[in-house]
């Protein structure tokens, strides 16, 4: 392995983070034992396997000088199986390894801002959007994230133009990042008298949350609007301009956010919302960029898209960018999405070796 040195380094610099959280000075400063913690959980794993490594190299070179020195035929035998074992262990360790040393998005550990908005397809489309929705917030609650909903614009037959929410946690930006795109359903619609299948469609959009360190927002650059806020059916849901709309007047990027009752709270969470539009545009623009060069299977960066097919009649799921199907529709429709992420995630993986 040419990486046996890098690890080594890799090594060194845990142990030196492990030697500064047991130093009573450093202890002490609460920021610093937090950044150090994190810094060890992102190295603890690959450092594990490759302790677990140099101890396989160490057991081979004993079963090879145990191999030279045996006569007994049925000694030497068992002890060359042992070897074949220790090897295929060895391989398994170096693709281990490999992976682990791929570097990670930096923005993988964020919160993220998800916007789902009904495509083509009339009322069905708005109730495959509100199906979405809830897909995602069921696998939220099963991950333990927290769900805030930032806007939501309701369709007739108990649909959804549009859902815009955030998700709160622990490496959220990480499993979500891979939804972006145009999600396709076939189904029979609950409309529809003849029993025909139709199809129709919804986009996903999901965002890393932009940090305040991230976009410098000149709000002399912002329009904000008050109006009343409005729900299903055209219900106020208060009598007064509780809702807030913002325009970034030099890139056109309007956001708007009604959920909360407090005018205040509605500002500060469309905000948030515009920062992670405006750093989103950015990172488009980079993403755009590096496709030109290389065209990722997994994640093209084009939200024009279409990425995933859900038919109902066969119960069956369509991963269209890396020829995933899945016969669990109800289940995945329900919230557990965690196969098709790690299946997602192992494609990304694997296309990032080869351009190593």
């Amino acid at each position: 392995m040419d990486y046996l040195e890098k690890l080594q380094e890799i090594k060194e610099k845990f142990d030196d983070i492990e030697s500064q959280l047991s130093d009573p000075e450093i202890v002490s400063q609460q920021n610093k034992v937090i950044e150090l913690s994190k810094q060890r959980s992102e190295l603890l794993e690959l450092v594990n396997a490759y302790n677990e490594y140099k101890k396989v190299i160490t057991n081979i070179k004993n079963n090879e000088e145990i191999i030279n020195s045996l006569e007994d035929p049925e000694f030497k035998e068992l002890a060359e199986m042992e070897m074949d074992e220790l090897n295929a262990t060895k391989e398994e360790l170096e693709e281990k390894i490999k992976i682990l040393l791929i570097p990670k998005d930096p923005d993988d550990n964020k919160n993220v801002i998800v916007e789902i908005r009904a495509g083509t397809g009339g009322d069905e489309a708005g109730i495959f959007a509100n199906d979405l929705f809830r897909m995602y917030t069921r696998f939220a609650e099963l991950k333990g994230w927290k769900v805030e909903i930032l806007d939501i614009n309701y369709s007739g037959m108990g649909g959804v133009k549009e859902a815009v929410f955030s998700l709160s946690g622990t490496d959220i930006y990480g499993d979500m990042k891979f939804e972006s795109g145009v999600h396709r359903v076939q189904r029979v619609p609950a409309t529809e008298a003849s029993g025909r299948v139709h199809t129709s469609a919804a986009s996903v959009v999901v965002m890393p949350e932009a940090e305040d360190v991230e976009i410098d927002l000149d709000m002399s650059e912002v329009r904000v609007d008050t109006y009343r806020a409005s729900g299903a059916g055209g219900q106020h849901v208060n009598k007064t301009d509780s809702a807030i709309r913002m325009t970034h007047i030099p890139s056109g990027i309007v956001v708007q956010c009604q959920d909360e009752r407090s005018q205040l709270k509605n500002r500060q969470k469309a905000l948030k919302l515009l920062k992670t539009k405006l750093l989103d545009v950015k990172q488009q623009e980079q993403t755009s960029e590096i496709s030109e060069q290389r065209k990722s299977v997994v994640k093209s960066g084009d939200r024009s898209d279409k990425i995933r097919t859900y038919n109902y009649p066969q119960n069956r799921v369509t991963d269209h960018r890396i020829g995933l199907t899945l016969y669990s529709l109800s289940q995945i429709m329900d919230g557990e999405l965690f196969e098709l992420i790690e299946k997602m995630k192992i494609a990304d993986r694997t296309e990032k070796l080869k351009a190593q």
